[in-house]
């Protein structure tokens, strides 16, 4: 099937958002572009505001929308989040330049995920225009802080109940880069995790005699060996879970032995891990330290108890769903999908574990995501979009309605 999105409109649109500079809690400028481009296009939006009072104090928008055919089908939600990480040191391109260089366009969070933000709005707009009759409907949800803390924007879609309803969840995150795998790769699950902080609690003493103290940062230290030491559970498709101490605090006073200590650790966690297994993987650790000190373990501080954390899940590979994307996907590249799994976590893991949504994960090849000179292949942008507005007419539309459109491509 010839394709129904250009490259000219790939690369308009999202050298527009690279040039929006749109890191999390600031990121207003790409949410009123997106809103306002919808709208230029004919295309329902409104502006879903939400804020978050106990920690962050964040007030944002996410756009969303809504195309609804003339009779009963399925309901399909798209998601892609507008904002970026910060700008690092490094670069060697202009970060805002979506500067394109053969195939690859320069840009701080053109891979992650502007490409595939663009590839939403592209899809949405050929599958408006050229489909006349279709069944179910079509949810698109372009949502704000997905890289801060706790993806405060998909948690307000799930708790103002904009996800109700919904039959299939499509992510567009770059699923290729992110595994490391050759385009086009479709993810159907991801691992999950938690952050927790260690407090360890020890005696102070003046640094000519540590010994009639406790020293509080030498047992935390102990305790962070123990840890890493931890046997973790596998899974035969997610893999094992793995811990990464984020941090280190303690000391710091002159000549006197650190009464208290802390540190914290990001704990990915695979399929059936929970929030206890983690507890007694902590307490355990502390065991094997004999310490003298007291430590305590504690989960972070979370705005609601939806998103203190991230489940993991799978997606059945034989989901119809799943089996219709691959095939949008083949028919548009010619090539044959791989599946794979996200080794890490994203608003995905809200839609899946929390809105209880088949969540599949898909979109463009690149790489240097979260790093200086991140690129996105704008081939693979491009057929992420058309692969996108495939899918739709398949799921949505009737075979005799596909294959007039078929004719005309």
């Amino acid at each position: 099937m010839e394709p129904f999105i250009s490259q000219d409109e790939m690369i308009t649109l999202l050298s527009d958002l690279v040039h929006i500079y749109s890191p999390y809690f600031r990121e207003e400028g790409a949410v009123e572009y997106a809103y306002a481009w919808l709208k230029k296009n004919n295309l329902p939006a409104e502006l879903h505001h939400f804020s978050e009072d106990k920690i962050t104090h964040f007030r944002g928008a996410n756009v969303i929308g809504r195309l609804s055919g003339d009779k009963d089908g399925p309901t399909v939600l798209l998601n892609g989040h507008l904002d970026t990480v910060e700008i690092c040191d490094g670069w060697t391109k202009d970060p805002l330049g979506a500067e394109l260089i053969g195939d690859r366009m320069y840009g701080v969070g053109v891979l992650d995920m502007k490409a595939g933000c663009a590839a939403i709005l592209l899809a949405l707009r050929a599958f408006a225009r050229n489909t006349k009759r279709f069944c179910g409907s079509v949810v698109y949800t372009l949502v704000s802080d997905e890289e801060g803390p706790y993806g405060l924007g998909t948690d307000a879609l799930i708790r103002d109940g904009l996800t109700d309803g919904i039959d299939v969840a499509i992510v567009l995150e770059p699923s290729s880069a992110f595994t490391d795998s050759a385009f086009p790769t479709l993810c159907l699950g991801a691992r999950g995790g938690w952050k927790y902080t260690v407090t360890v609690k020890g005696k102070a003493s003046h640094g000519a005699t540590p010994e009639k103290g406790i020293n509080a940062v030498s047992e935390a230290a102990k305790i962070v060996l123990e840890i890493e030491k931890s046997e973790l559970r596998g899974h035969e498709r997610l893999g094992p879970g793995s811990i990464c101490v984020l941090e280190f605090h303690g000391g710091g006073y002159p000549l006197s032995v650190p009464d208290v200590a802390s540190f914290s650790v990001f704990r990915h966690t695979t399929l059936g891990e929970t929030k206890d297994d983690i507890k007694r993987e902590v307490e355990k650790a502390i065991a094997r330290a004999e310490i003298k000190a007291e430590a305590f373990m504690a989960f972070r501080e979370a705005p609601n108890e939806g998103c203190d954390g991230f489940e993991a899940y799978i997606v059945p590979t034989d989901d119809p769903y799943a089996v219709s994307f691959k095939e949008s996907a083949f028919s548009v590249t010619g090539k044959p999908v791989s599946i794979s799994y996200f080794n890490s976590l994203g608003d995905f893991n809200y839609l899946a574990s929390r809105a209880k949504l088949p969540t599949l994960i898909f979109g463009p090849s690149g790489s240097n995501y979260h790093s200086p000179d991140e690129y996105v292949e704008v081939e693979s942008a491009l057929q992420t979009a058309n692969i996108l507005y495939h899918f739709l007419c398949s799921v949505l539309c009737g075979q005799e309605e596909r294959t007039k459109r078929e004719r005309r491509g």
